[in-house]
């Protein structure tokens, strides 16, 4: 049990480092760690990924934390929500002292506007990934569909195509019309 704890810490502190670009930056992590430890699966996973995106918090925060309890119970998520916000707040704390130091400071921004297209590639990777391993249906492609057109003619906020496609999922599976 303190060897899978601790393997646990290490892995979800791992992804913690490296995910940098928000919570679905970790999902490519998250993938190989099913893969690696079979820990959960990635249907596991997908389902994971869409309570997380419906729950208050970070993504990647509500998704390690329901990983580490998939892996070792409430003593799991407690470690692997540990462990994936270490980094950040080391980070974070560290760049706090230090920020206007390096504010103006020409390789500073020159890494992090190096990292821009690293964290798209991340979540493009998985989204690629979330349409090979979910369950695809009809309606859905086409709502998606609508969703990428109408986000080009006019700007919403995410919060409002996802909250449209929850009612239109609850409606659609109450009605048996989706195999939900």
């Amino acid at each position: 049990m303190i060897k899978l704890c601790i393997n646990l810490f290490l892995q979800f502190f791992n992804i913690g480092v490296f995910s940098f670009g928000g919570g679905y930056a970790t999902l490519p992590f998250l993938y190989d760690l099913a893969e690696k430890f079979h820990w959960y699966t990635t249907k596991q996973l997908t389902d994971m990924l869409a309570v997380a995106s419906i729950t208050p918090g970070p993504v990647g925060v509500n998704v390690a934390t329901y990983a580490g309890f998939t892996t070792s119970g409430v003593l799991g998520a407690l470690i692997a929500t540990t462990a994936v916000i270490l980094p950040s707040f080391i980070i974070i704390t560290i760049v706090s002292k230090i920020l206007d130091k390096f504010k103006t400071n020409k390789m500073v921004q020159g890494a992090i506007h190096a990292l821009k297209p690293a964290g798209c590639a991340l979540l493009s990777a998985v989204g690629i990934k979330l349409l090979f391993t979910s369950n695809l249906h009809l309606i859905g492609l086409i709502l998606a569909g609508v969703f990428i057109g109408s986000s080009f003619v006019k700007k919403q906020d995410p919060l409002f195509y996802l909250g449209v496609s929850a009612l239109i999922g609850l409606v659609l599976g109450h009605f048996n019309l989706i195999g939900v």
